[in-house]
């Protein structure tokens, strides 16, 4: 029971990586709150939770919008009492060469990518400050290294690096740790929806498993691990780090049927 007694919040916590976080942080002792956009996810997930003896509790939000987080974190106090972890998993995709990305398009990647890590801190960081708690940013082997036909995603990502390693010098003197995690492919809907709509699905998805050097793609439960480490007392000395969880895809390409594939992540 790594997170026994501990209260956290995760955003995008009802799919993909954020759905197996809730599972895992719950069955670690943390009483999770679900923040996601998706009232029938949110259901669903909560259900799952519950089944197994754990505690969830959703809240609808949008992660970009200031109302909804302030809403968010107030619910949550009024609910548990205190905030011990923050993981702002929340994230959207946007595989198109960048002259393509329209303006709205790359503001709202920005929004629900990065601006909303801004407002869980705006509005959290009082109650983070009074548990010693920890925060755990989503980021992206793609903001590491970059990726083909991904430059606007690729921005946010390593704008979220960047945003972690500041923010771990201001909390620090509170005992607040700060970290992200990068993975690079993650089998979530997200992905399976991306393959779906190649021209290959079977094709593309083999080019993505062999895209990591350990020959396969990563699944959401593998980075939940990875969040759950750095939420618990084993990462009491780990602040301002970018852990990469990527199989091996940073250390070079595979060879691939169709470079042009790429990877995709979250």
């Amino acid at each position: 029971m790594k997170l026994k007694n501990k209260v956290a919040i995760i955003t995008g916590g009802a799919s993909g990586i954020g759905a197996a976080a809730t599972e895992l942080f719950a069955r670690e002792g943390a009483k999770v709150i679900i923040a996601d956009i998706n009232e029938e996810n949110i259901s669903m997930t909560v259900e799952r939770v519950l089944e197994k003896g754990h505690w969830a509790y959703g809240i609808k939000c949008d992660v970009s919008e200031e109302s909804d987080v302030e809403r968010l974190i107030q619910q949550s106090i009024e609910k548990c009492g205190k905030i011990d972890i923050v993981f702002n998993n929340a994230g959207t995709i946007l595989p198109k060469p960048l002259e393509k990305v329209e303006a709205n398009e790359w503001d709202r990647l920005f929004q629900i990518n990065v601006k909303s890590m801004y407002l869980t801190t705006k509005f959290g960081i009082p109650y983070l400050k009074e548990t010693k708690g920890s925060i755990i940013n989503m980021a992206s082997m793609t903001g590491v290294v970059g990726q083909q036909f991904n430059s606007a995603y690729s921005a946010t990502k390593g704008a979220v690096i960047a945003l972690t390693k500041a923010m771990a010098i201001d909390y620090a003197p509170f005992e607040v740790r700060v970290n992200s995690i990068s993975p690079a492919g993650v089998r979530t809907p997200l992905l399976e929806t991306w393959l779906q709509q190649q021209e290959n699905p079977a094709e593309a998805s083999k080019a993505q498993d062999r895209s990591h050097m350990l020959g396969r793609t990563a699944t959401s439960e593998e980075i939940a691990k990875v969040a759950v480490f750095l939420a618990s007392e084993d990462a009491s000395f780990i602040t301002g780090d970018n852990i990469v969880c990527d199989g091996g895809a940073a250390l070079g390409y595979a060879a691939g049927p169709k470079p042009e594939w790429g990877r995709v992540i979250i």
